[in-house]
């Protein structure tokens, strides 16, 4: 099959649109974030832009990176120094785009980490909560997952990750709230959204006293096992939608 290329400012504009960028609050800038060629043929995506992960993009013939963790965050070190220079110089001489979307992959109703997620795990959304509705809440779909111990040993089974489960493996679900990566901090909005079971990426020692506290158990399943799925749904969109290449690389990570 002829592939096709797209236009490095058309895939830009494309990409902005479809995710709704200048809708968030976020902590980076969203969309292109490194300039690279003009004419794109193949994209990589992956979870971050590590210097693995630009590498293997290289040896692909990448002419795009897609990632949901890319670069200039608030508050980082904005010298050009170290692991910085060695990522930013090799986009810079292989002539690769860069592209990060960070809350926009977690939200979006199709192509979104959390849904994407969701799909995974047979999880059935039906509800949001938290600020900007980040989190989501829903039913497991599988009748036969009826404790919190089935669920664990579901998602280990689904992410290939087995999860850390605070709380009483017997307990019976009811309604489950969930956020991928680094969202342990909105327990306490799953709480009060009503949810039985909230499972995440992270998990930090005061979730761990709250889930205890509470009774509502919570799942910490990776913040990279739970954000693999978005970036993947993406890039097999983009190469569908406009005929061009698309490799997902998996960088592990056992955080």
């Amino acid at each position: 099959m002829m592939l096709e290329t797209i236009g490095r400012e058309e895939l830009a504009k494309y990409l902005e649109q479809t995710l709704d960028i200048n809708r968030f609050r976020d902590y980076c800038p969203n969309g292109l974030q490194v300039e690279g060629r003009r004419e794109i043929r193949k994209i990589v995506t992956g979870v971050t832009a590590s210097l693995a992960l630009l590498e293997a993009a290289a040896d692909a013939g990448a002419d795009a990176v897609i990632v949901h963790h890319g670069y200039f965050w608030k508050g980082e070190d904005a010298r050009v120094i170290g692991p910085k220079h060695r990522r930013l110089k090799l986009l810079l001489t292989q002539d690769i785009n860069l592209f990060g979307f960070h809350l926009p992959l977690d939200m979006h109703q199709e192509f979104g980490n959390n849904v994407q997620l969701a799909k995974r795990l047979d999880l059935s959304p039906d509800g949001r909560f938290g600020d900007d509705s980040l989190g989501w809440l829903g039913l497991v779909q599988d009748a036969a997952l009826r404790t919190a111990g089935d669920l664990a040993l579901h998602v280990g089974a689904r992410l290939k990750r087995q999860p850390l489960l605070i709380g009483d493996p017997a307990q019976p679900l009811g309604r489950i709230g969930w956020c991928t990566g680094a969202a342990h901090g909105m327990l306490g909005n799953a709480i009060a959204a009503g949810a039985s079971l909230y499972l995440s990426g992270e998990i930090s020692e005061p979730t761990v006293h709250l889930a205890r506290e509470s009774g509502v158990a919570y799942l910490a399943c990776g913040h990279h096992a739970t954000e693999r799925y978005g970036v993947q749904s993406l890039g097999e969109h983009l190469a569908g939608h406009f005929g061009i290449e698309h490799e997902f690389v998996d960088i592990d990570n056992p955080v």
